[in-house]
C-alpha cells in the first residue's frame, strides 16, 4: 500500500458505487479513472490487464491491484476500517459473508438485473429477475425488522454490498413500499457521516 488509491470506475454501477460509498465513509481520498462499461468508449489502456473479466469496479493500490466489488470492500476494511467492518469473531465474519452471498445472487441477478433490463435493455428475463428481487427484498426484510443492520449491532461490509441495487431497485420498477424495515435501513445508511449518493438514488422515503 502506498496510500494513493485508483479506482476504475463507472458511474452509473452500482457495484462501483459500493466501493465509492464504502471509501466515502472511511474517509479515503482516492482517484476515480472512468471506464465506459457501455462499449461507447474505449477503456484505459491499462484495463485489461488489470481486470482479466473486463468489469469495473478496479481498485489499485500500490502494488496491489484487485478485481471484484466484493474482494475490494474487504480489502478496503482489512486496510483502512477496522475489525467491526468484517465482524469481530469468527462467527460475526461467517455471518458478514451470509450477507456478501445475497449480494453476489438474488440481488444481482434479481434487483441488478431487473434494472438493467429496464435501463440497458439487456436481455435478461424480466419475470425471473424481478421474483429473484422479492426474495431477495423478503430475506432483508425479514431481518431488518427487529434489527438496524444486517449483521449484530453495527454496520459492516454487508450493509454497503447490499444497498446500492436495493436503493435503486425502482430503476427496475420494483417497489420498495411492501418493505418497510428495508426503507428504514436505507434511509440509516443514507444519514450515515461520510455517505454519497449516485444517479438514481431516491434519498426521500415515507
Amino acid at each position: 500500500m502506498d496510500g494513493h488509491l485508483k479506482l476504475y470506475d463507472f458511474e452509473r454501477s452500482g457495484n462501483c458505487h459500493k466501493v465509492r460509498l464504502m471509501l466515502s465513509l472511511l474517509h479515503q481520498p482516492y482517484e476515480s479513472v472512468r471506464v465506459d462499461i457501455t462499449g461507447q468508449e474505449p477503456p484505459p489502456p491499462e484495463f485489461e490487464k488489470l481486470s482479466p473479466r473486463a468489469q469495473v469496479p478496479v481498485l489499485v493500490d500500490g502494488e496491489v491491484a484487485l478485481w471484484d466489488s466484493t474482494a475490494i470492500l474487504v480489502y478496503l476494511a482489512r486496510c483502512y476500517g477496522g475489525e467491526s467492518w468484517l465482524g469481530e469473531d469468527a462467527v460475526g465474519e461467517a455471518e458478514v459473508m451470509q450477507w456478501l452471498a445475497l449480494a453476489q445472487n438474488e440481488i444481482l441477478y434479481g434487483l441488478a438485473r431487473a434494472r438493467s433490463v429496464k435501463l440497458l435493455g439487456r436481455p435478461w428475463n424480466m419475470a425471473e429477475a424481478r421474483q429473484l428481487g422479492a426474495t431477495a427484498l423478503d430475506v432483508l426484510e425479514g431481518r431488518l425488522t427487529d434489527h438496524d443492520w444486517l449483521v449484530r449491532n453495527h454496520l459492516t461490509i454487508a450493509d454497503i454490498a447490499c444497498y446500492p441495487y436495493v436503493a435503486l431497485a425502482h430503476e427496475g420498477d420494483i417497489s420498495l413500499e411492501p418493505y418497510p424495515a428495508v426503507r428504514r435501513w436505507l434511509q440509516r445508511i443514507e444519514a450515515l457521516d461520510g455517505y454519497m449518493g449516485m444517479q438514481g438514488i431516491e434519498t426521500e422515503r415515507d
